[in-house]
C-alpha cells in the first residue's frame, strides 16, 4: 500500500558517524531489505523465546540495529528509504557487527536506542545494560567492541534476587535518563552519565492505603509510560497496574535535561491565571506550589517572560521541595461510568489481566491504550489536563555531595481518596486526577486462546499517531482512530463518532498455532517525503517489509444524497450501449394520413390523368412510410454489426466458462456426495452418543445459581491473576527482608569493629532493626497464610466441580 503525502515535514538529523564505522563505497552494496543476507539465511528459532521480545531498532535517520541472539552481537545497517522507488528500502551489505567488550550473563529480550542514536539499551528479564555505539571503541578483527556497562547492577541482577524488570523506556527528553519500573512497585530514574550504579531518583508506588486492598493485583505494576509534549504531560509519568488502574506522576523531571522555553511559559502563566487567582483555597494553595517547583527547577523563567525570548531551551535544575512528596493520582476514572463497566472504567467485555500500556499523542489529544490478555484493547482519551500534586507533610529522602547539591532523590508516592469523580466543572487545580474518555473496546478476535492468555505489545505509528500496531502471537493489527474528543477529523457534515478500524497486517498463525511468538522484532519507518514501512522479522531470521498507506486513510466516505450516484450513472450508460435498436424504429413506421378517396374514385379510368395523379400520390405516401423505415431498419442493423458481433462473442464465452464450471461441478459431484454420506453419519453418530450422555447421572445436575457462578468467576479470577500477584508480592517482600538483614548485620559487625565507643546507640539501633524485622515476617507471615489459604480453596473447588469419568464411547 502506498500513497503521496504532503513533503512538507523535515527530514531527521543524521547523527554523526565514528570513523571506525565507515566502508569504502566499493565494498558496499545495496540489497532490498528481506534479501539482505543477515536475514536470508536460515537459523533455528531462539531457546524459550519470550513474547515480548523485539530485537529491533531505529534511530530515527538511517540506522537500522538489529541483535542477533546466537552470536550475542548487534548489527548495524544503513538504509535507503523509498530509493530507487517509494516502496523500496535498501540496506547496507555485508552489515557492521557491534560486539560488547564484556560478557552480559544474561539473554537479551529488547533493545531501544536513545534519542541521539549514540547508546543502546540491552533489556534482559532481570539485569539491563547499556552499550555505547560510539566514542571509545576497540577493533577485534573486522567488528567493533563497544564500551558496555551495567545499570544499578545491585538492584537488578539474576542471582538471589527476585525483583524483575517490567519495563524500561528511554526519557524522551534526555540522552542519558532511562526510566525503569520494577516488580517491586519502585520507578526508578538513572542518570548513566553520573552514576549508572545508583538511581537518581526512586519513588515508591502505594497505590492503595495499607490494610484497604481488596487484591493483590491492585498494587502490582505491569507498564509504564512517558507523557508527551503537551502541557504537563511531559513531566508525567502514566503506570499501569495488573487489573487495569492507571495512575500518574507528576512533575517528574531529569535532572539536566532541556525544554524549550515557550512549552514551560505556557504552563507557568496557566498556573497563574487558572490556579493562583482562583477563589478557593485548595486550589489557589496547590498552584502555588507548582510554581514555586518551576522557579526553582527553571529559574530563567523569570528572566525569560519579562525579555519574551521564547526560542531558547532551558535546563532543569536539581530540586526537590524538602516538606511534601508526589501524590500518585488516580485511578483515573471515567466520565459517565456505564453499567457495563466497574468502578476503575473498565470494560466487563475485557477479559484476563492488563499486559501493556501505550500512551500516544495525537495534537491536543492524549490518548491511553491498554492490552488485555483476553485479547481486547481498551482507549480512552483525558478528557482533562493532568497536573502536578504534592502530599505536604512528607518530606523526601535526598542524596546530596559536600556542596548541598541533591545528586538523588527518594519518596513513598500514595495515592489519596477522591470524592469527586468529574472533573468536567472546569475547577482546575483541585487535586483531582484527570478523567478518561472512553473512545472504543477493540477485541482483535485473536484465533486462539492460550491457558495463561495473551501478550500483546503496542507500538505507535511514527508518521501518523492516530494509527497503533498490536504485536501478538497471532501476527500483526492495525487500529485506526477516526474519532478523538478534541481533533476535529471529520468534513462538517457528519460529527457522528466513528469506531477505529482494525485490520490485519501480517498473520503468522496460518496452520498449527502454538502458544510461542513467531516474532522476534518489529519497528515502523518513515521519512520525510511522507512514506511509511514495517520491518518484522521472525525467530528463524527472515525479514518482512510492508508499505502501509497513510494519505486519506482518516477522511470519511461521504455520498450526496442529491446528486445522482457513479454507480448508477454506469449503469445507464452501459443500459444505453446495449441498445440495438432505437426506440423509434422500434415503435413501427409513422403513421400517415391517407386522403379520404372520393366516391367517384372508382369511377376514374387507371389511364386518365386523375388516375395516374391519384396512383402517383398513394406511391408517394408508400416509400415514405415503408422503403424509408426499411431504409432506416437497414442502415441501424449494419451499424450495429459489429457491436452484435461482440456481444454474441461475449455471450458464448460466457456460455463456454459456465459449461466449464458445469463440467467441474460434475466432477466434484461425487466427492460431494461421499463428503455429505460422512457428515450424516458423523451427525447420526454425534446424536447418538448425546443421548447416551444425556441418560448419564451427572447430565441431572441443576445448572449453577447467579450467586455460584459468580463465585467461581471470582475464584477464576484469583487463579489467575490474584495467585500470581501473591507471589510476585512475596518475592518482593522476600527480597526487601534478606536486603534488610544484610544491612543490619554488617552495619553491627562494622560496630563491633569500632574500638572505644559506646554501644548504647548501637543497641537502640538493634532494637529499632530487630521491631521492623518482627513487622516484616508478621507480614509474610500473614502472606503466606493467605497464599495457603487460596491454594486450599482452590483444591477444594477443584475437587467439588470434578465430574465421574466418562465411559469410552
Amino acid at each position: 500500500m502506498r500513497i503521496t503525502l504532503d513533503p512538507s515535514s523535515d527530514p531527521s538529523p543524521q547523527p554523526k558517524r565514528s570513523p571506525l564505522t565507515l566502508t569504502p563505497t566499493d565494498e558496499l552494496e545495496w540489497v532490498p531489505l528481506p534479501k539482505h543476507p543477515l536475514f536470508s539465511t536460515s537459523c533455528a528459532a531462539a531457546t524459550s523465546p519470550t513474547s515480548s521480545r523485539n530485537l529491533l531498532a531505529w534511530d530515527g535517520a538511517s540506522r537500522l540495529y538489529f541483535w542477533d541472539y546466537h552470536a550475542n552481537s548487534l548489527h548495524r545497517l544503513s538504509l535507503r528509504l523509498g530509493d530507487p522507488d517509494p516502496t523500496s528500502v535498501l540496506a547496507s551489505s555485508p552489515s557492521k557487527v557491534l560486539q560488547t567488550d564484556v560478557e552480559l550473563g544474561f539473554d537479551v529480550e529488547r533493545i531501544s536506542i536513545n534519542r541521539n542514536g549514540t547508546a543502546m539499551l540491552l533489556f534482559g528479564s532481570y539485569r539491563l545494560s547499556v552499550m555505547y555505539l560510539y566514542g571509545r571503541a576497540s577493533k577485534k578483527d573486522v567488528n567493533l567492541i563497544c564500551r558496555t556497562i551495567a545499570v544499578g547492577p545491585e538492584t537488578y541482577s539474576s542471582g538471589s534476587n527476585n525483583i524483575r524488570v517490567l519495563q524500561a523506556i528511554w526519557h524522551p527528553y534526555s540522552d542519558t535518563h532511562l526510566g525503569i519500573l520494577s516488580s517491586d512497585s519502585v520507578f526508578r530514574l538513572f542518570n548513566l552519565a553520573i552514576d549508572p550504579l545508583l538511581p537518581e531518583q526512586e519513588y515508591y508506588l502505594q497505590p492503595v492505603e495499607p490494610g484497604r486492598s481488596r487484591n493483590a493485583s491492585s498494587v502490582c505494576p505491569v507498564d509504564f509510560s512517558f507523557g508527551g509534549d503537551h502541557l504537563w504531560d511531559r513531566f508525567s509519568v502514566f503506570i499501569l497496574f495488573s487489573d487495569g488502574a492507571i495512575f500518574v506522576l507528576c512533575p517528574v523531571v531529569p535532572f539536566g535535561s532541556h525544554f524549550k522555553c515557550e512549552s514551560l511559559l505556557e504552563i507557568y502563566n496557566d498556573a497563574h491565571t487558572f490556579g493562583l487567582k482562583s477563589a478557593n483555597s485548595l486550589a489557589a494553595s496547590n498552584s502555588k506550589l507548582a510554581i514555586s517547583w518551576l522557579e526553582a527547577t527553571v529559574p530563567e523563567l523569570l528572566n525569560q517572560e519579562t525579555e519574551g525570548d521564547n526560542h531558547s531551551l532551558l535546563r532543569a535544575n536539581a530540586y526537590a521541595i524538602f516538606d511534601a512528596s508526589l501524590v500518585l493520582q488516580g485511578p483515573l476514572r471515567r466520565v459517565g461510568q456505564g453499567r457495563n463497566e466497574d468502578s476503575f472504567g473498565r470494560s466487563i467485555e475485557c477479559e484476563g489481566r492488563a499486559v501493556s500500556f501505550l500512551y500516544n499523542l495525537v495534537s491536543k489529544d492524549s490518548i491511553l491504550v491498554t492490552s488485555w490478555s483476553g485479547g481486547q484493547l481498551q482507549i480512552d482519551a483525558l478528557a482533562d489536563e493532568v497536573q502536578p500534586l504534592w502530599t505536604v507533610g512528607s518530606p523526601p529522602r535526598l542524596r546530596v555531595d559536600s556542596h548541598d547539591q541533591i545528586l538523588g532523590l527518594a519518596m513513598i508516592c500514595e495515592a489519596t481518596a477522591i470524592d469527586c469523580l468529574d472533573r468536567l466543572d472546569h475547577n482546575a487545580w483541585l487535586g483531582n486526577p484527570p478523567p478518561l474518555l472512553r473512545l472504543a473496546i477493540v477485541d482483535l478476535a485473536l484465533p486462539r486462546r492460550a491457558e495463561s492468555g495473551y501478550s500483546i505489545s503496542l507500538f505507535s505509528d511514527t508518521l501518523m499517531p492516530e494509527r497503533i500496531y498490536s504485536l501478538h502471537d497471532g501476527g500483526i493489527d492495525s487500529i485506526v482512530l477516526h474519532f478523538l474528543p478534541f481533533t476535529s477529523q471529520s468534513n462538517g457534515k457528519d460529527d457522528t463518532m466513528r469506531t477505529p478500524s482494525v485490520h490485519p497486517v501480517l498473520n503468522t498463525c496460518q496452520s498449527g498455532c502454538t502458544s510461542e511468538p513467531s516474532l522476534c522484532g518489529f519497528l515502523s519507518l518513515s521519512d520525510s517525503f511522507g512514506y511509511s514501512w514495517i520491518v518484522a522479522v521472525t525467530l528463524s531470521q527472515e525479514c518482512v517489509v510492508l508499505e502501509m498507506k497513510t494519505w486519506n486513510l482518516l477522511l470519511p466516505i461521504s455520498i450526496d444524497a442529491e446528486k445522482p450516484s457513479i454507480q448508477v450513472e454506469g449503469e445507464s450508460k452501459e443500459r444505453d450501449k446495449l441498445t440495438i435498436i432505437s426506440k423509434e424504429l422500434l415503435g413501427g413506421p409513422k403513421e400517415v394520413l391517407v386522403p379520404q378517396a372520393a366516391p367517384s374514385l372508382r369511377s376514374v379510368a387507371a389511364d386518365s390523368i386523375e388516375g395516374r395523379s391519384t396512383l402517383h400520390q398513394y406511391f408517394k405516401l408508400f416509400h415514405e412510410t415503408y422503403v424509408e423505415y426499411a431504409h432506416k431498419v437497414y442502415l441501424e442493423l449494419k451499424h450495429h454489426a459489429p457491436q452484435l458481433k461482440k456481444i454474441i462473442n461475449d455471450q458464448q464465452s460466457r456460455l463456454g466458462d459456465a459449461q466449464q464450471k458445469l463440467i467441474k461441478v460434475e466432477e466434484k459431484e461425487s466427492m460431494l456426495q461421499k463428503r455429505i454420506e460422512r457428515v450424516t453419519q458423523m451427525h447420526n453418530s454425534l446424536e447418538e452418543r448425546l443421548q447416551r450422555l444425556r441418560n448419564l447421572p451427572c447430565a441431572h445436575k441443576k445448572p449453577l445459581s447467579r450467586a455460584e457462578r459468580q463465585f467461581k468467576s471470582e475464584l477464576d479470577h484469583f487463579r489467575e491473576v490474584e495467585l500470581d500477584a501473591l507471589h510476585s508480592s512475596v518475592d518482593a517482600l522476600n527480597e526487601r527482608l534478606r536486603r534488610h538483614m544484610q544491612a543490619s548485620t554488617n552495619a553491627s559487625r562494622q560496630q563491633q569493629r569500632i574500638a572505644g565507643k559506646k554501644v548504647g546507640a548501637g543497641e537502640d539501633q538493634m532494637s529499632m532493626l530487630k521491631s521492623s524485622l518482627e513487622k516484616l515476617t508478621l507480614v509474610n507471615t500473614e502472606n503466606s497464610k493467605k497464599v495457603k489459604l487460596v491454594e486450599s480453596t482452590l483444591k477444594n473447588k477443584e475437587k467439588s466441580s470434578r465430574e465421574p469419568s466418562l465411559p469410552l464411547l
